[in-house]
């Protein structure tokens, strides 16, 4: 297995960022407007709004990504985590969760939120077991396919 690096955004892989979440948002859902709007202009509605958007890259290839969403100070939403079908199975979305948990740390964030489905049961159980809690899902939650909202208390 090749080396996974991770790598903070860089506007040239704006349109990987954007291809990844759309591939397995049209597998499983759709892309709603909330995030084409997100996945379009990824610098100006993450990035300069006081998010992060970081990259697996597995030799050249970009193989995963994630977006760390400012929700309010010290509150980042955990979001966007995609990883490439052909390198699935490989631990690389651990990976970035385990990096996000640690930059998350350092920047003395008090909390990671995030939105899922449980339609996805791999990905609910591997939130679990980075030790992240299921909390009550506001009424008018960003996305309409989220019927699950967990925390991650830093």
């Amino acid at each position: 297995m090749k080396e996974v690096t991770i790598i903070p955004f860089d506007p040239k892989y704006a349109k990987d960022f954007a291809d990844l979440n759309v591939a397995w948002l049209e597998k499983y859902f759709v892309v709603e407007p909330h995030d084409v709007e997100l996945l379009e202009k990824c610098e100006e509605t993450i990035i300069n709004n006081g998010g992060h958007i970081f990259f697996a890259k597995v030799g050249s290839e970009i193989a995963g990504t994630f977006s760390l969403i400012k929700s309010q100070e010290g509150i980042y939403e955990l979001g966007k985590m995609a990883v490439s079908p052909e390198f699935q199975g490989q631990k690389i979305g651990q990976q970035l969760l385990t990096f996000c948990i640690d930059f998350a740390k350092k920047q003395h964030w008090t909390k990671l939120i995030l939105y899922s489905n449980t339609k996805l049961e791999n990905a609910i159980y591997i939130y679990k077991k980075y030790g992240f809690t299921e909390i009550e899902l506001e009424k008018d939650s960003p996305y309409l396919r989220s019927n699950i909202k967990m925390e991650l208390i830093l």
